[in-house]
């Protein structure tokens, strides 16, 4: 899956330079030639989605999505496991259905000709990114249930330790 991590990580470092190059320059036009630069807003609201839905596998395959701990750390290793289970379960679910969605979506904006506001553009070329990015995040989140599946209830007895060394 290294090709995933790869791509992953170009497209986000490609949109981060590219909003960044966009923004600098409409804020450089406004104060020297007094204009905007329209379309720089419409390509960075698109592109921010689409880093937006990378970051999120990122941030999946890492297992770095912020959460409240409070249950599962109140719970036994077996608990635990079944919790992890379900909680990346429902996500994979979640994503699953915003790439399903999100393709109705696309097609729908297709058959209907929609256009952007500022550019003109077909609107199904950036809805394309919601699926594009669902993809990544589905592949992620069944990653994270296959190895939370795969893994012993005693793997996280390190959680039971760390709570009796702590004192809680």
């Amino acid at each position: 899956m290294k090709i995933l991590d790869w791509i992953e990580e170009i497209i986000c470092v490609f949109c981060t330079v590219v909003m960044t190059a966009l923004v600098f320059a409409n804020v450089l036009s406004r104060y020297v030639f007094h204009s905007s630069l329209s379309f720089s807003e419409e390509i960075t609201t698109y592109l921010f989605v689409l880093l937006s839905m990378m970051g999120t596998a990122i941030a999946a395959k890492r297992r770095a999505h912020l959460g409240l701990s409070i249950i599962t750390d109140a719970v036994g290793p077996k608990v635990h496991k079944a919790l992890m289970v379900i909680g990346f379960g429902i996500a994979t679910v979640f994503s699953a259905a915003l790439f399903y969605y999100g393709i109705l979506m696309v097609m729908n904006q297709y058959n209907l000709g929609m256009q952007t506001s500022a550019m003109q553009w077909p609107e199904w070329i950036y809805a394309t990114f919601v699926p594009f990015g669902a993809f990544f995040v589905t592949i992620r989140f069944a990653q994270a249930l296959i190895q939370e599946l795969k893994a012993h209830p005693e793997d996280h007895k390190h959680l039971e330790e760390g709570k009796e060394a702590s004192g809680t």
